[in-house]
């Protein structure tokens, strides 16, 4: 760590890898108090570890997994796609950048 003269400290940091693109993809099973849903995150590249499905056991479960992954609600497109699956059961988040070291640290992909 060093400090600048005007009191600002910089902290080395490692190099960060890479981050990949992808989606996520979100499907509802069931309905009302008995609803859940499958989370998995899909690599554009398709290179690297295979995704991991992740299971929310309700609607409240289903956001604070969404909020863990990084999803920004204020998107449209995110909006959108938590409309969908209401709707029609389904959809996908775009846009979704993660190293493999996020991937695995939120556990979307087998370690």
């Amino acid at each position: 760590m060093s400090a600048l003269p005007n009191g600002i400290a910089l902290v080395a940091k490692k190099p960060s890898q890479p981050k990949t693109r992808g989606f996520l993809h979100i499907v509802r099973h069931g309905s009302g108090i008995n609803v859940f849903y499958i989370l998995t995150y899909h690599r554009l590249d398709r290179i690297g570890a295979r995704p991991k499905a992740m299971l929310a056991e309700g609607a409240q479960a289903l956001i604070d997994l969404l909020e863990k992954v990084g999803v920004d609600f204020r998107l449209r497109e995110v909006r959108g796609a938590l409309e969908d699956i209401l709707r029609l059961g389904s959809a996908n988040i775009p846009d979704l950048w993660l190293s493999d070291d996020e991937m695995l640290e939120k556990g979307m992909i087998e370690g």
